[in-house]
């Protein structure tokens, strides 16, 4: 008996220890941490016999729990043939809670319970969602978790009809895991094939468009827009309007390549041809990986093409992946300024903070570096593979894309787990991963020693 008041100190000095632990950790640490919990746990639920139709080897259901947190969709498993209800449920929770974002679930809940935020949670969020200094993280959180329900609401009532007339056994709840899917810009489907079934289905393609495309352009832009339309702002902020352009460019130039360069989709009805090229263009560049047309029939140019959309991605505090699109506005304004022989750094005839630019330079150093490093070991472990074939693959994971030439399925034990680790990458963002695992700077001691001259 004396030594239960001991396990008692004990227990608590632990939980205390784990509490400034958490208080203290790094934004970068504690959103990679977030992430990996939900991963653990999803892989848990869904390792569960009454989960899956026919028995999952565990690293498949460790694949799936990944690829659902972190919204990519690459499966090698059929999520709609191998999985029960169950098993669908907790893969469409996973879908959500990696499209909300690991911060906004836990900050909403606190939200909901005491009104305000502690300061770990006001820097965690805006570092996971590169916040400015005027928005408040609190109303932010609230404001993403409305337009992502209503958003999310709308999407499965209108869904829910035309999968209906289609025909669709259990619309309804296909709807719904379609519309989730698709903001979150996941690319989980109950569909064997994708949506390819519904190439030419002009309202199944808006809407999965629609809802792709607000939640790749971010949800600082839905803030902006309503602070603006209350009268709390004259105008658009700088960053959103880079943001909309941005994205209307790389839709206008990807829709146009395809339209005119894709053999396979150049035989098809001139309106059907245009759906086609748009939303294959849309599913790369917002990262969603829904197809209707089989990529692994694409010509090399059009390949190529996808390379450049899933690379640049979507945009900052959204559901997407890849460098994003503000980085790569960034980076043109370098280009651009320095060919011009400017000493400011401009786009769009505004100054580029030099914090901006060193995160894009950062972003795609170390992207480049990643991907160099994923395609040394994927060629070593998957020698039977073609070389675009994995770089396509690659690139997909660490974007959070989705989209596969076919070979997923087919990947290695260790191939697999490369493709885990960059999928999990892309969701944290490529550069907070790297601050993530980086070891600790040098102190100002240290510093100051580095400057002696011996």
């Amino acid at each position: 008996m004396s030594e239960t008041p001991e396990r008692e100190q004990s227990t608590r000095r632990t939980l205390a220890r784990l509490n400034h632990a958490f208080k203290t950790m790094r934004p970068a640490k504690l959103l990679l941490f977030g992430y990996v919990l939900y991963i653990v746990i999803g892989w848990a639920l869904l390792s569960l016999p009454f989960a899956q139709v026919d028995a999952i080897g565990a690293l498949d259901n460790l694949f799936i729990a990944t690829s659902a947190v972190s919204t990519t969709g690459l499966v090698t498993v059929d999520p709609g043939q191998s999985y029960t209800f169950f098993g669908e449920l907790v893969i469409l929770l996973l879908i959500q809670l990696g499209g909300l974002g690991y911060m906004t679930v836990g900050s909403f809940a606190v939200l909901t319970l005491q009104d305000r935020l502690g300061s770990a949670r006001r820097q965690t969020t805006k570092a996971a969602f590169g916040l400015p200094d005027d928005i408040s993280p609190a109303s932010f959180i609230k404001s993403v978790v409305a337009f992502t329900l209503i958003c999310e609401a709308v999407g499965a009532a209108v869904l829910f009809w035309f999968f209906t007339q289609a025909g669709v056994d259990d619309a309804l709840w296909t709807a719904i895991f379609h519309a989730i899917s698709a903001f979150c810009t996941a690319g989980f489907s109950l569909f064997s094939d994708s949506l390819m079934g519904f190439r030419d289905h002009a309202g199944v393609n808006i809407v999965i468009s629609a809802l792709s495309i607000f939640g790749a352009m971010g949800f600082l832009i839905i803030v902006d827009v309503w602070r603006t339309a209350l009268g709390r702002k004259k105008w658009l902020g700088f960053t959103s309007k880079v943001i909309v352009r941005m994205t209307a460019l790389m839709l206008a130039i990807g829709t146009l390549i395809i339209f005119v360069a894709e053999p396979t989709i150049t035989p098809l009805p001139a309106s059907e041809r245009l759906l086609a090229s748009f939303f294959q263009a849309m599913t790369a560049a917002t990262t969603v990986g829904f197809n209707t047309h089989p990529i692994g029939t694409l010509a090399p140019a059009i390949i190529m093409v996808f390379f450049v959309l899933m690379i640049i991605g979507a945009s900052p505090a959204g559901t997407g992946g890849g460098i994003k699109t503000t980085s790569l506005a960034a980076l043109i304004g370098l280009v651009r300024s320095t060919i011009k022989g400017r000493d400011q750094i401009r786009f769009f005839k505004r100054r580029v903070p030099m914090d901006k630019l060193q995160n894009a330079a950062a972003t795609l150093a170390y992207y480049m570096a990643l991907l160099t490093l994923a395609m040394f070991l994927l060629l070593l472990t998957e020698q039977g593979a073609a070389f675009d074939v994995l770089m396509f693959e690659a690139i997909s994971a660490m974007g959070t894309v989705g989209l596969s030439m076919g070979i997923t399925g087919d990947l290695t034990d260790l191939g697999k787990l490369i493709v885990i680790v960059l999928m999990t990458a892309g969701r944290v963002g490529i550069l907070t991963f790297g601050i993530a695992l980086a070891a600790g700077d040098e102190t100002r001691e240290e510093e100051a020693d580095n400057d002696l001259v011996l």
